[in-house]
């Protein structure tokens, strides 16, 4: 048994090899992957594209000589096209078309998520693009050195667009961002999606919102994009970011059950409905800690932990994925922006009684040069005042990522907002206040109740 063959080579694929690899060496991994760049970091696209990476090989969280030093066999350019799930095997076809079987003992899905692609008139057009993949990365990047676009018009306010806004507008094009959504950045409140907003015009970026984009023309060298409420504008590049859906194809294919936006079920173990099939990351469905439910959650920290947790248990382990919060953070300019947990609506909607209190304070002590605000808001549970979320806006030099991780970490421990004001945290001027602003803003919440 230890044949293992994994379909995809990103995050949650290499973290299953891995962790495989380190439970029983004599497992032999064979990632079956589309593209050829193995284990390079996504997240790190918008980086490259601004400019403020310049080599893009400096993305890869390992290169392809050390990922088979680890005794991992990367079959790159070949696209898996179907599973046997009943003779444990799977059709891989290579760049030149040929057919080729490869049997299994193990197997981990990891084909990760597809950007969505709307019904937008104009979208095959040259000039317009997605981006999710290195190749959609290199296509962007290519637009941009060989056309030197001066404006760019990006469609959808969610962390890709926000970034990609920030990026753009480094390299000194003139951006326009278009939501659909009331407030940019819906996954956080409107209170903070507002000041996103703001802070983007400040920096020279023109706002739309409310509005839905119906079509993209040629229009000599350039695009005109055209949406509801008489909204049109013209650019030279266009970026479409509105979200992505999981790539769980080849596991229908494979009568394998999928579930919540089409992801591939899962329990915590990260079996599928199929005998010794696993699957991990964005093409999978997500246990919520807090809910103790399914959902679908593709983040980059979810789909590592889970390729750990399927690697493990496909070389003989026993591990179940303890859940994902949803805690995440993205830079705009200046601000970060992060959450954990259940927001307000959320909460409602799962059956508490939540109060979400907002709280604004500085990240140090004021007298020390340099402090910036925070706004921090809480959500709780009145009933048993427990701690449900959390979201902070500041700026980016304020350790508002690792704030919010003081919220995950409390989350995970079922805590109460009061018992926040418990921990012992540490404490210098420059850095913090003696009760830091994580403590003050639960101090403030307790404060508030009805």
């Amino acid at each position: 048994m230890n044949r293992l063959i994994i379909i995809g080579g990103s995050d949650a694929g290499i973290s299953a090899a891995l962790r495989a690899r380190e439970i029983d060496p004599s497992v032999e991994p064979t990632i079956v992957m589309a593209d050829r760049y193995p284990n390079y970091s996504i997240c790190g696209l918008p980086f490259y594209l601004s400019g403020e990476i310049s080599e893009w090989r400096s993305l890869a969280h390992r290169t392809k000589e050390e990922i088979g030093q680890a005794g991992i066999r990367l079959l790159m350019g070949r696209h898996a096209k179907a599973i046997d799930a009943e003779k444990k095997r799977v059709l891989v076809v290579d760049e030149e078309g040929r057919a080729g079987e490869l049997q299994y003992d193990r197997l981990i899905i990891a084909t990760g998520a597809e950007s969505i692609k709307p019904g937008i008139r104009g979208m095959d057009l040259p000039g317009v693009f997605l981006l999710r993949w290195m190749d959609d990365c290199f296509a962007v990047h290519q637009w941009l050195t060989e056309h030197k676009p001066r404006s760019a018009l990006i469609v959808g306010g969610g962390y890709i667009g926000m970034e990609m806004a920030d990026a753009l507008s480094f390299r000194g094009l003139s951006v326009t961002v278009v939501e659909f959504a009331e407030t940019m950045l819906t996954t956080v409140d409107k209170p903070l999606g507002e000041e996103i907003a703001a802070e983007l015009e400040r920096r020279g970026v023109s706002v739309a919102i409310g509005v839905g984009i119906e079509s993209i023309e040629r229009d000599g060298n350039g695009l005109t994009v055209k949406g509801s409420n008489g909204f049109n504008a013209r650019a030279d590049l266009a970026l479409v970011a509105v979200g992505c859906r999981p790539s769980a194809q080849l596991a229908t294919g494979a009568g394998i059950k999928t579930g919540i936006k089409g992801a591939i079920k899962v329990n915590q173990r990260m079996e599928t409905s199929a005998a010794d099939v696993y699957a991990a990351g964005d093409c999978a469905e997500t246990w919520h800690h807090l809910l103790k439910n399914y959902t679908y959650l593709p983040l980059g920290t979810t789909a590592h932990k889970q390729g750990r947790i399927a690697g493990e248990n496909a070389a003989g382990g026993n591990r179940e994925f303890a859940g994902s919060l949803g805690t995440q953070a993205v830079k705009i300019f200046d601000l970060v922006a992060a959450r954990t947990g259940l927001r307000d609506s959320e909460a409602q909607e799962a059956g508490f009684d939540p109060l979400t209190n907002q709280f604004e304070t500085w990240d140090h002590k004021a007298y020390y040069p340099g402090a910036e605000k925070m706004i921090i808001r809480i959500t709780g549970d009145l009933a048993t005042r427990r701690l449900l979320g959390a979201q902070i806006l500041g700026h980016y030099k304020s350790e508002v990522s690792k704030r919010i991780d003081i919220f995950a970490a409390s989350l995970f421990n079922d805590m109460t907002v009061e018992q926040l004001s418990d921990l012992d945290l540490s404490y210098t001027p420059p850095l913090s206040s003696p009760w830091d602003p994580v403590q003050m803003a639960a101090q403030d919440w307790v404060r508030n109740l009805k």
